[in-house]
């Protein structure tokens, strides 16, 4: 009863929060629905002239005291009665916290028009298949130069440097003015599968007298430049020069550029590459397919053929390198895998930083590899992982080529936010004209301010359990929080219907709080409380409200383990009448 009536609760709440409808040349609003405040779940709402266009649609990782939670996706109810609206939604690239929430918002959004370079498109079009029930997306593919309208909105691709190919920003132009949204995104003049950086383009946005950035803000506490590509090559190069036994190397799946690099390099050096894990295949395949990767006839194999070739021409790629549970190369180290197994000589290369959270995950697989005898490479040792994110240096650089008069920090914790919009204060932007905003804040953009609206629009977490999408809410999380910190309490009482005294010994069911047969003397006295409640409560006769009699089974045996074990489980008394 209480979760539904929080449900209720919000579903009103949000329905008087709708973004209502403006019609005005003179101002724009912009909404980011997640993103701001956090890592992932991307999702920006830009609303002029009475008409929406969307700026990806991501998902971000649940928290680790979400137990059972997939994914988070952005909260949409303010969108829902302008769906007729939305004109359409522009994807950046092809990572899942642009791009991941698709199948879970599109159907709710009345499946507008999609807008993705071909990788994006491509890798979207793949996952639906996994959501039979949703309708046929109607996709349009986006070209880096190639302008498209969408009602007052002109918008014009241009490819950034990221980690994965087609990697756009988008210059938005309106009869406001021109908007920059950067997408995730770095400066590198020396990368190794893309162009580098075009910087004439940004000098050609800034003659423009751009209104408004929105730059990725991911990497704004790191100073100085990010480091390119080339370097990362040229060290793991050297790994494949002195390594005498199989190299295996974990990394994201979508991580393609370090993939491609791998592949690179095995084949410069006579190796066989098995490819390893359901994403990483999927996203091998489709850049092959698209010609975004270059593999060799022959280059790939099996696992279950690995044994066909010495360890010198074996290289292995697969997910992992944040330890998790199921990925490849936990599955490698813990003996589960069917055809590889750790064994001494090994090069393991854990080619991304560790994700806040994941180190003592991070750490227990490194361990394992030491006591399997393997070599262990990873960033902290050499620079053998680039971020795909821009430091402090082309930050500002890219504030001063392109010459904002306004400036919004995009894509990032609060603390990046903030440090991002010094740097634009330091590089020249005006105080006033400088909004950091979160999830659920409207700013409102005309050609002489910026501000933030007093009025906000719901941006909470949307859980998404198996099939279930926002079913999971504050009191159902709550429940398995105390189920994993304090375990189960199951009483069952047998009641007489027309007495109403308990009949025999209540039964005890403990699961994740105490162990029955150590625990006699409190199960004992547990059960007399029941009995002493049960029969007080209802022992008088006539009508029972047995709702009653269960709270107070529950509120004494709740206070009564907490006074004898300082732990307070889930207590769940079940009353049977016979």
């Amino acid at each position: 009863m209480p979760e539904e009536q929080s449900n209720n609760s919000n579903s009103k709440q949000d329905q008087a929060m709708s973004l209502e409808k403006q019609q005005s040349a003179d101002s724009m609003r912009i909404i980011p629905l997640g993103g701001l405040g956090e890592v992932g779940r991307n999702m920006m709402v830009l609303d002029y002239n009475g008409k929406i266009i969307i700026i990806d649609m991501g998902f971000r990782m649940p928290e680790e005291d979400m137990p059972g939670i997939d994914y988070i996706i952005p909260n949409i109810s303010s969108l829902r009665q302008r769906a007729a609206d939305v004109l359409g939604v522009v994807f950046t690239h092809g990572h899942y916290d642009h791009m991941g929430a698709v199948p879970y918002l599109v159907k709710e959004l009345g499946n507008p028009p999609l807008f993705a370079g071909p990788l994006a498109r491509a890798i979207i079009l793949k996952r639906q298949v996994e959501f039979p029930n949703q309708p046929k997306l109607k996709f349009t593919t986006v070209q880096a130069g190639k302008r498209f309208r969408l009602g007052p909105f002109e918008l014009e691709p241009f490819p950034q440097n990221h980690n994965i190919p087609d990697n756009f920003g988008y210059v938005i132009r309106t009869k406001l003015g021109a908007i920059i949204h950067t997408s995730d995104f770095k400066f590198d003049e020396d990368p190794v599968n893309e162009p580098p950086t075009d910087f004439e383009q940004f000098k050609r946005f800034g003659k423009e007298r751009v209104l408004l950035l929105m730059s990725d803000s991911t990497n704004a506490e790191q100073p100085n430049h990010s480091m390119s590509e080339r370097i990362i090559m040229n060290n793991l190069e050297e790994i494949f020069k002195n390594c005498k036994g199989r190299i295996i190397s974990a990394t994201f799946a979508s991580l393609l550029n370090r993939v491609q690099q791998m592949i690179t390099l095995s084949e410069k050096y006579g190796r066989r590459v098995v490819v390893e894990g359901h994403s990483m295949k999927m996203n091998v395949e489709i850049s092959r397919k698209l010609g975004y990767m270059r593999i060799k006839p022959g280059t790939l194999i099996k696992s279950q053929d690995i044994s066909k070739y010495p360890d010198e021409k074996i290289t292995v790629l697969g997910t992992g390198a944040q330890g998790e549970e199921r990925a490849v190369l936990m599955r490698i180290v813990t003996g589960e895998h069917r055809n590889i197994r750790i064994q001494r000589g090994d090069t393991v290369i854990f080619s991304s930083s560790v994700i806040p959270g994941n180190e003592r995950t991070v750490q227990f697989v490194k361990d394992q590899l030491y006591r399997l005898g393997a070599h262990v490479f990873h960033y902290k040792m050499m620079d053998i992982h680039a971020s795909g994110h821009a430091n402090q240096d082309e930050l500002k650089e890219l504030i001063h080529l392109v010459k904002p008069k306004f400036f919004v920090p995009i894509h990032g914790q609060f603390s990046m936010l903030v440090n991002h919009a010094l740097l634009a204060r330091e590089a020249g932007i005006p105080d006033k004209n400088v909004v950091v905003a979160e999830n659920g804040n409207i700013i409102n953009l005309t050609q002489t301010s910026i501000a933030l609206d007093k009025k906000r629009v719901p941006s909470n977490y949307i859980m998404v359990d198996g099939l279930g999408v926002g079913d999971v809410g504050e009191v159902v999380l709550r429940d398995r929080q105390n189920l994993a910190s304090d375990g189960m309490f199951v009483i069952v009482a047998v009641v007489d219907r027309q007495t109403g005294a308990v009949r025999g010994s209540p039964d005890i069911i403990s699961r994740g709080f105490i162990y029955l047969r150590e625990s006699k003397d409190l199960l004992r006295e547990t059960r007399k409380r029941v009995v002493g409640v049960v029969n007080k409560s209802a022992g008088s006769g006539g009508a029972v409200n047995w709702v009653y009699v269960r709270d107070n089974v529950r509120n004494t045996v709740s206070d009564f383990l907490f006074e004898k074990t300082q732990r307070r489980p889930m207590v769940l008394p079940v009353i049977i009448e016979v």
